[in-house]
């Protein structure tokens, strides 16, 4: 199994051996997967799953052991995010991909006025185009990351 070394510039927020437990599979889709958990909680006001699943992403980057095999797209794409994350890049901006992840920001708060208005549709769409959008912008940094 290939490693992620603990060398790096600082960059990325978390230690190595949390970054290495992320690359669990397990881990970033059950992260992804709590993002419908966290809208709904938010739509049914439903504040106990809402603190439950803001509670597991907290937890969830070491909470699964680290992966036994490299080829896993989410591996890569945790993978690819702590190494964009040391070559000096952030995840927010103007520039490709992470205008991917600044066009978040309004799809972000379009979600929050569904979640509040109860707007059913609404809140599916913008909770698919969060996601996705998300998505997208690991596909571009593993594209641009991976050897």
């Amino acid at each position: 199994m290939d490693t992620v070394s603990s060398e790096g510039d600082g960059r990325s927020s978390l230690p190595a051996w949390v970054w290495e437990r992320h690359a669990n599979p397990w881990s970033g889709w059950s992260r992804a997967a709590t993002t419908p958990v966290l809208v709904y909680a938010l739509y049914h006001r439903n504040w106990r799953l809402l603190a439950a699943g803001l509670v597991w992403l907290v937890v969830n980057p070491a909470a699964f052991p680290p992966p036994e095999r490299d080829d896993a797209w989410m591996t890569r794409g945790v993978r690819a995010e702590r190494a964009w994350l040391d070559a000096g890049h952030g995840t927010v901006g103007a520039d490709w991909p992470n205008v991917l992840n600044l066009l978040n920001v309004p799809v972000t708060a379009y979600l929050g006025w569904a979640t509040l208005r109860r707007r059913p549709v609404h809140t599916v769409v913008a909770t698919a185009l969060l996601m996705g959008l998300k998505l997208l912008w690991i596909r571009e940094i593993i594209d641009r990351t991976d050897p």
